[in-house]
């Protein structure tokens, strides 16, 4: 996942780019149907365009199935250390659950760890970012992860690699999303149960989103419009 300027078909390197804000729509829509308080949050690393895209796919997600739902949202710095700090994670999410938040998203890298903590200590939920983070969190830490944000690394990388096998490879950069299987959410042994009952619903917004129904916002001015354009 990265980005070198001025690329080309012709160019032989490729760029893998994912539509994190695809993803981040969805596990927002979960966070808000499972939510009972009413109150959710997301806890984002450094302060840049790149985490404030899965912050507006996560706010227009939950505010899609339930306009009434809250959205308390931090950052933990303006420097890379945003996304090294599990103490600030922690800070982060405790308070936010302080003030009703039931569930607490996090992109913010190792800061995540933090929060993960943080659903412990208050038995509260929080969502996993980049893979399903269930997988390798702390034993006392799984039962409160309700689903992880993934950014499916080996699709994209099998799919160059296949385009390259099949003679059809071009450089430049490509986008992956619902549509082509490189960004979705968690769903595992751990987990399958508390999202049961919102799996269909969070399939079809999948379908909506895929067939173009629904755009998601990938920014602070898109998602402004596209709150906007709720009903009412």
């Amino acid at each position: 996942d990265g980005f070198v300027p001025d690329l080309t078909d012709a160019s032989n390197i490729v760029c893998l780019l994912f539509n994190e804000h695809e993803g981040s729509f969805l596990v927002g829509a979960a966070a808000a149907l499972k939510s009972r308080t009413g109150v959710i949050g997301f806890v984002g690393g450094m302060k840049i365009p790149l985490i404030e895209k899965f912050e507006a796919g996560y706010i227009a997600g939950a505010r899609y199935v339930k306009p009434s739902i809250r959205v308390l949202s931090d950052y933990a710095g303006t420097t890379g250390e945003a996304f090294r700090d599990p103490v600030k994670g922690k800070e982060l999410a405790l308070a936010q659950y302080d003030r009703r938040a039931d569930i607490i998203y996090h992109a913010s890298g190792g800061t995540g760890i933090g929060v993960f903590e943080a659903a412990v200590v208050k038995k509260r939920l929080a969502i996993g970012v980049d893979a399903d983070q269930s997988l390798t969190v702390k034993d006392d830490q799984r039962p409160q992860i309700l689903t992880s944000m993934m950014k499916r690394v080996d699709v994209s990388v099998f799919e160059t690699i296949k385009a390259f096998v099949d003679g059809q490879y071009k450089g430049g950069y490509k986008n992956f999303g619902l549509a082509e299987g490189g960004v979705g959410y968690a769903e595992n042994d751990y987990n399958k149960d508390m999202i049961a009952d919102i799996k269909d619903r969070l399939e079809d917004l999948k379908q909506k989103i895929v067939a173009g129904e629904i755009k998601v916002p990938a920014s602070k001015a898109e998602l402004d419009t596209f709150l906007k354009s709720l009903p009412k």
